[in-house]
């Protein structure tokens, strides 16, 4: 059985195991280099906020998403996350993966009962994108809160097509959000022959660029890939984000080098 101590104030019992993981997840928060991306308070989204991953097919879309995700869920939120063309056991594995390399990235022992910590906070859902809509996902979400399982804080959607009819979905998303009081992440696909606009932000997307408060695109460089702000965001990020190539964990490439030397 673990120790137990007296709090300092009052006579609440503190269970130091628990104690050790809350300052893990603090540490982890700190370190994540997720904070360049967010404002002071380290959110990237406020509540009724759009942001959107943009990336070429295999760039690290999913993965960067999955990782704002956990920064969430170590932060005590609800994460709904909403695959549109993955499973759930393909994006079960998704989070297992990532957070197996944040575990050995920063050698943390107790990464099970970390992770038994954090999983009720997440909830997956999937729906085909051809027959998902914006009224079907309110009556699903209606059944999870009317029936007290899940209350959604932060929402995640990827597999999106950002064709022309995009627009429509966007806007009642738009609402969906607002009246509900979550932000939510997309991931949008764009493709070689995409010519960006004065602001970077690429053809296949800037259709609907108005309607995101943060845009990010991953762009590969050589041997790494960069994580830039484009848009209205612009100018607002350090410019050595990047995807480490073999994990595709979001790092600050100057931290990445300086522990090299």
């Amino acid at each position: 059985m673990p120790h137990k101590v007296a709090a300092a104030s009052g006579n609440n019992v503190i269970w130091l195991h628990k104690r050790s993981l809350a300052m893990l997840k603090k540490d982890l928060i700190l370190r994540n280099p997720l904070r360049l991306v967010g404002k002071e308070t380290g959110q990237t989204l406020s509540e009724g906020e759009f942001g959107v991953i943009i990336a070429r097919a295999g760039v690290g879309k999913t993965s960067f998403m999955v990782q704002l995700a956990l920064d969430s869920l170590l932060r005590h939120k609800n994460v709904l996350h909403i695959s549109l063309d993955q499973p759930v056991k393909k994006v079960c594995l998704w989070y297992e993966e990532v957070f197996r390399h944040i575990s050995e990235h920063y050698k943390i022992d107790n990464t099970s009962e970390l992770w038994d910590t954090i999983l009720p906070h997440r909830f997956i859902m999937t729906f085909k994108e051809q027959v998902f809509t914006v009224p079907r996902l309110e009556e699903r979400l209606t059944d999870l809160t009317e029936q007290g399982i899940f209350f959604p804080q932060v929402v995640l959607i990827d597999g999106l097509s950002f064709d022309d009819t995009v627009r429509d979905i966007l806007g009642e998303l738009k609402i969906l959000a607002r009246e509900q009081g979550f932000p939510i992440w997309f991931t949008a696909m764009t493709y070689q022959a995409d010519i960006p606009d004065k602001d970077g932000v690429p053809s296949s997307v800037n259709h609907v660029s108005d309607l995101f408060e943060t845009m990010v695109l991953l762009k590969p460089k050589g041997r790494k890939i960069y994580v830039n702000l484009i848009g209205a965001t612009e100018g607002e990020i350090s410019p050595s984000l990047v995807l480490d190539p073999s994990t595709l964990l979001i790092q600050d490439d100057r931290e990445a080098a300086a522990s090299k030397k």
